[in-house]
């Protein structure tokens, strides 16, 4: 097991040498200069981040991580507790949103019961064979009146994400998306988002699935107590994954680890998926050069991370389901940017004259 630091020291910044080579040859396709706009840029990250002219996305992959908070004891959700577990049987059956959305760009969906609460029998589950158990534990803590888990906790879950998701990728895998299911789990992602991004509560803290008025207010005292409680550092994303953070966001920012060390592009889905962005960040601020961020969610603190991180959305559609969903619909407009990018001629090569 490779220890923290050691990742970390792995993680090797993209060399633009490869970007210019491939504005090079974007410059030469038979087309008004970069008319398909940012199918150009996206295509010419990628051979960045593959070191080639020739990028290929041969196996996708989403990677769904799944956990339980003990912060929906204060009634921060629309939803009860044991939606997580249900969602989860669904994933594993092919019935939800993220499978008919990775059907329908050919990714294979994953599963990590990275510490929902109930121990799945999975001798009664469809589809186990997409289910990984790597319980950190049942659950976190309620972080309104302590830490939502300890240090080693949190480390635990970066590891687990990690292997995971290099397990993926000796698999074959070179694009990989970031999914999510964990009820409550966006009142810890604005807590996150509101200590590494330093944004207001009044910005970063949404609705999530669906609260009232009411609802929403709670929700913001809950996090402004969680935040003034266990005094996050902004400075250390472990120190704020274990203090606010999710046993799923923690899984989701050691597949974006991963995904950096080994040199794999990622797709970054939503406000969830963004808030385990955030926590790599921070630990490293490198793995900004591997990531697309899939789309936009329509939960307002996500503009707000991904302006902080820099990253241009793929997708504005409105969407906040979570899942994946956002990552894998985007994996589709990134297999078109390889395509244009491998497949229209050059002026040269169409025997067309050049301006």
């Amino acid at each position: 097991m490779m220890k923290l630091k050691e990742i970390v020291d792995g993680i090797k910044p993209v060399e633009e040498g490869w970007i210019q080579k491939a504005q090079e040859r974007t410059a030469q396709l038979l087309m008004p200069t970069r008319a398909l706009g940012r199918l150009h840029e996206i295509s010419e990250r990628l051979c960045g981040i593959q070191r080639t002219l020739e990028p290929t996305i041969n196996k996708k992959a989403i990677l769904v991580m799944a956990g339980d908070h003990g912060v929906v004891a204060e009634g921060v959700s629309a939803y009860p507790q044991e939606v997580t577990p249900a969602m989860v049987q669904t994933f594993l059956a092919g019935g939800a949103g993220i499978n008919a959305i990775s059907r329908q760009v050919d990714a294979d969906v994953w599963v990590v019961d990275m510490g929902i609460i109930p121990q799945l029998d999975v001798s009664n589950l469809k589809g186990t064979d997409r289910l990984i158990v790597a319980k950190v534990g049942n659950g976190t803590a309620n972080f309104t009146r302590g830490p939502a888990m300890s240090r080693r906790a949190a480390e635990q879950a970066l590891q687990v994400g990690f292997e995971q998701t290099t397990k993926l990728i000796e698999d074959g895998a070179d694009l990989i998306g970031t999914g999510d299911m964990g009820i409550g789990n966006t009142t810890p992602s604005a807590a996150i988002g509101a200590v590494l991004c330093g944004a207001s509560l009044d910005g970063m803290v949404g609705r999530g699935t669906g609260v009232d008025e009411a609802g929403l207010a709670r929700k913001r005292d809950m996090v402004r107590q969680g935040i003034e409680v266990n005094a996050p550092d902004p400075e250390n994303g472990l120190d704020t994954l274990a203090k606010v953070g999710g046993f799923e966001i923690g899984g989701i920012a050691g597949t974006i680890l991963a995904g950096a060390y080994h040199q794999r592009a990622l797709v970054v889905d939503g406000f969830i998926s963004t808030a385990g962005a955030l926590i790599a960040h921070a630990l490293c601020p490198t793995v900004k050069d591997y990531l697309f961020a899939g789309h936009c969610s329509a939960e307002a603190g996500h503009r707000i991370m991904l302006r902080y991180l820099g990253l241009e959305p793929i997708l504005d559609l409105g969407m906040r389901l979570g899942e994946g969903t956002g990552a894998a619909l985007a994996m589709g407009v990134i297999e078109g940017a390889v395509r244009m990018f491998k497949e229209v001629l050059t002026f040269e090569e169409a025997g067309v004259a050049n301006k």
